[in-house]
């Protein structure tokens, strides 16, 4: 056993540490960059992509082929972007990661959590995460388990008892020998799913995912559907069914969609790091932008968590509860911020410590029982003294409170302490005056905070009387409207929670139950805090805020962490996850057009007599300079307004009327086609004008309100639009139009652009009543697959319908696979003409 009193010795700490007997870092470790060119190489739509440019290379389209290079630079810009962040948040990690407060040597040591060695003493006191397993064998503790068990009540550990890793302590001071490290610890034997936090829910990457699936159900079948149907029906040339197939498939994806949200995440992230804010979770930058109830914790968010002892009010003149207090502050040590005050009023205290009691904010006082002195005991006078005998003392205590005051209540018994219960014969000797510190930023904070319209509710262990007064100092608009949480029923939550702003008395599952009551009333909530006691509420909370010089416990649940500790950051951080997202459904908008209106093409054109009116390369200029540049552009512009409404809704409010408008253009030119016999090439020409003069008007839809550089940017597009046109049209295969084709334009694009403005309105105000969002993407998926297997079914029997009864072949076709009619006569179905290149389906026929 080691020497609880010197701990190893620095030597032989080392020698275990070389031998590899120590504990490894268990902090939540960032992706390595292997895993981020992976990640960003090896998608779905990347292989996709590759396929598509092998089989336009195969048959010689070569200039079809420049979107890979929008794609390699997606890829590039997507790697540098996530490696950049990587290295940034690993630095600030390390910053906030826990450490171990050790005995080396015989002097207390704090190390990294990996250099925890079998045989170490761990120095704990209220707040530290426990590092390591080990058994107690000096002090008491309660310690929160709920990490490992889900067990909200704190357990007691005495000299003897176990502790586990990756639990905290609540409250006491103790000291404990390592037994088990690394891979041996409880904590790591457990499965990775059951250490892991809370996972939260994000509607954005919910409906981009349930996106991703529909498209990754329905590419392959449209897209060999289209190929046999410009193959065998159109009888087009090889190379044009498959360079028209590529450019439908290639419309489907939105291959910058998933690329700019991971970017908009990681420059979001950057942003804040560089602000002294840690995102622990990316995607939390979402949920603290759509916060509507911000609850607080008074001490440290609006305080600044230190205490100074204002005065003791003597109750029995002839006790020395001076020197009784200080007696109780040695016995105690520096276990929280008010034992800390009070060692620095009163220092010095004599006498033996025969027994303690640590604070509790779920008992709310503390005890200890002190040689010379008897049972000493501080609490919260209505949770130490009978109510009869607190109602003697209540006037008197609620005019300190009203002063913004915190009192604390000095009890003498000569009963030894019995435990967690209060001992018999307590008489009151003084009341103990605290106060609060305020934060010079709190008023500005708060003021932010309620002009954009975010609810503020402040919790406390604290007498409600004494949080009201000090949220009146700080500037809280209802601070007059308080509650005594201690006098809540589990039913009276609900209602109180969204009818009082002050809440006192509040215990940690009480703080758990006003966060939960808040989110069932359909509120998006953030919670900051930097006490264990806050940990249960924090893993509650839409997005949790935890202060660096706060707990390890409360650091490691939480999302964000202020590592400047201070609350005044948050504004920052909150209009940096309003840009953000805001940004990230404009330029969403205008991904999604392509992808609708390409969907709604490839069906339309799986039973249409014309060939697919796109080539893949016309397809890379409209969205190269009406989607990808754009979109950009706008998700790194300022943007504060509150995140409201479902993502998706709020997509496709500008998406869908864009992309129906494109499919309403593409169906009248197909009528003009055969009232004016346009050539396909022509006509071609004619779907990528109008197709470019929509997507225009949706990028001055998604660009209100206008900018100064939003004019700059919109005329650019279209100055390069036409000079792409004019100068490269070859390669774009934009051939020349006739007066009769340029006509029909002068009148479809203000057309389509009325009609753009008019479905604009229209969808608006129907999707304006869709609050919620896209289903499951596993369930999407099922019934995405489902529709196309009975979309294949259906175009299978027209498909037959129409070679049998529609088409014949010449008679010198020579015949490769027939089948018997049941009238006896021969009926081919497989046909080779002209030497070979080409197979059809057929009916034999002069």
């Amino acid at each position: 056993m080691t020497d609880i009193q010197k701990g190893l010795s620095q030597s032989v700490a080392d020698e275990k540490i070389r031998r590899g007997e120590c504990n490894g870092s268990f902090s939540v470790k960032s992706k390595s960059v292997g895993r981020i060119f992976a990640d960003n190489i090896f998608t779905l739509f990347n292989l996709i992509n590759v396929i598509i440019a092998v089989l336009v290379a195969l048959v010689g389209a070569y200039r079809n082929m420049l979107f890979m290079g929008v794609i390699l630079c997606n890829i590039a810009i997507g790697i540098f972007q996530e490696i950049r962040s990587k290295r940034i948040i690993d630095r600030l990690s390390v910053i906030s990661a826990p450490k171990a407060h050790l005995l080396r040597d015989g002097e207390e040591t704090i190390l990294p959590v990996s250099d925890i060695v079998p045989g170490d003493i761990m120095l704990l006191s209220a707040g530290r995460q426990i590092c390591a397993d080990g058994t107690l064998v000096q002090g008491a503790l309660d310690v929160d388990e709920s990490l490992l068990t889900g067990e909200s009540e704190t357990v007691t550990k005495r000299p003897g008892d176990v502790l586990y890793s990756g639990s905290f302590v609540v409250s006491g001071s103790a000291r404990a020998e390592v037994t088990k490290v690394g891979a041996e610890a409880y904590a790591n034997s457990i499965s990775a799913s059951a250490k892991k936090p809370k996972k939260r829910h994000s509607e954005m990457m919910s409906a981009i995912n349930s996106i991703i699936s529909v498209i990754s159900v329905c590419i392959l079948p449209f897209a060999l559907i289209l190929f046999t149907k410009a193959l065998f029906v159109a009888r087009e040339e090889l190379q044009y069914c498959v360079t028209s197939t590529a450019a439908a498939v290639i419309g489907m994806i939105p291959e910058g969609l998933v690329l700019l949200t991971s970017i908009a995440l990681a420059v979001s992230s950057i942003r804040l790091a560089k602000r002294q804010t840690l995102c622990q979770d990316l995607y939390c930058v979402e949920s603290l932008a759509r916060v509507d109830v911000l609850c607080l914790d008074k001490t440290g968010t609006i305080t600044t968590g230190k205490m100074q002892v204002s005065g003791v009010k003597l109750l029995d003149e002839a006790y020395p509860a001076e020197s009784a207090l200080a007696a109780l502050a040695g016995a105690m040590g520096p276990e929280n911020q008010t034992m800390a005050a009070i060692a620095e009023r009163f220092p010095d205290g004599t006498g033996t410590c025969l027994k303690k009691e640590p604070f509790s904010s779920a008992r709310k006082w503390s005890g200890a029982q002190v040689e010379g002195f008897g049972t000493l005991i501080l609490g919260a006078p209505s949770f130490v003294l009978p109510p009869e005998e607190y109602a003697e003392l209540s006037g008197e205590c609620s005019e300190y409170s009203g002063k913004g005051q915190r009192v604390l209540l000095l009890a003498h018994s000569e009963e030894p302490l019995p435990g967690k219960a209060l001992p018999g014969g307590l008489s009151p000797k003084a009341l103990v005056i605290l106060s609060d510190e305020i934060r010079e930023s709190a008023p500005e904070t708060l003021h932010y905070f309620r002009e954009q319209g975010v609810t503020l509710k402040v919790i406390s262990g604290d007498d409600p009387v004494t949080v009201s007064n000090v949220a009146l100092k700080a500037g809280l608009p209802d601070a007059g409207k308080y509650v005594d949480a201690s006098l809540l029923s589990d039913e009276d939550i609900p209602q109180a929670a969204s009818e009082f702003a002050v809440f006192g008395r509040v215990t940690p599952a009480r703080k758990l139950a006003l966060v939960q009551a808040l989110r069932a009333a359909g509120h998006k909530v953030a919670m900051t805090g930097d006490g264990v006691n806050d940990v249960l509420a924090l893993r509650e909370a839409d997005c949790s805020v935890a202060m660096q010089s706060g707990s390890d416990a409360a650091r490691c649940v939480s999302q964000l962490v202020l590592l400047d500790s201070d609350f005044s950051s948050m504004p920052l951080a909150v209009q940096e996850g309003r840009r953000c997202i805001n940004n990230i459904q404009r330029s969403a908008a205008l991904f999604l057009v392509k992808t609708i209106f390409s969907f709604l093409l490839a069906f339309m054109f799986m039973f249409a007599a014309s060939a697919y009116p796109f080539q893949p390369i016309q397809l890379t200029l409209i969205s190269a300079l009406f989607i990808g540049a754009p979109s950009f552009l706008l998700a790194l512009e300022p943007n504060h307004d509150r995140v409201q409404g479902s993502f998706i809704a709020n997509v496709m409010k500008r998406a869908l009327p864009g992309g129906l408008t494109v499919v309403l253009g593409i169906g009248a030119l197909l009528v003009l086609q055969n009232v004016f016999s346009i050539p396909q090439e022509r006509l071609s020409v004619m779907a990528v004008f109008n197709t470019a003069a929509v997507c225009f008007g949706v990028l001055i839809g998604v660009c209100r309100p206008f900018r100064k550089w939003h004019t700059a940017m919109i005329a650019a597009v279209a100055a390069a639009f036409c000079a792409a046109s004019w100068l490269f049209g070859g390669l774009f295969y934009i051939t020349p139009l006739n007066w009769r084709e340029w006509l029909c334009l002068a009148v479809m694009i203000p057309a389509s652009l009325v009609i753009l403005y008019g479905l604009r309105l229209l969808l608006g105000k129907l999707l304006s009543r869709w609050s919620g969002g896209f289903p499951a993407a596993s369930r999407l998926k099922k019934a995405a697959a489902v529709a196309v297997l009975s979309l294949s079914a259906v175009y299978a029997l027209w498909f037959g319908t129409v070679f049998t009864d529609h088409m014949c072949v010449s008679s010198g076709a020579e015949p490769m696979f027939a089948r018997q009619q049941p009238d006896g006569s021969w009926q081919g179905v497989l046909y080779r003409i002209n030497n070979g290149t080409v197979l059809i389906f057929g009916q034999k026929g002069e």
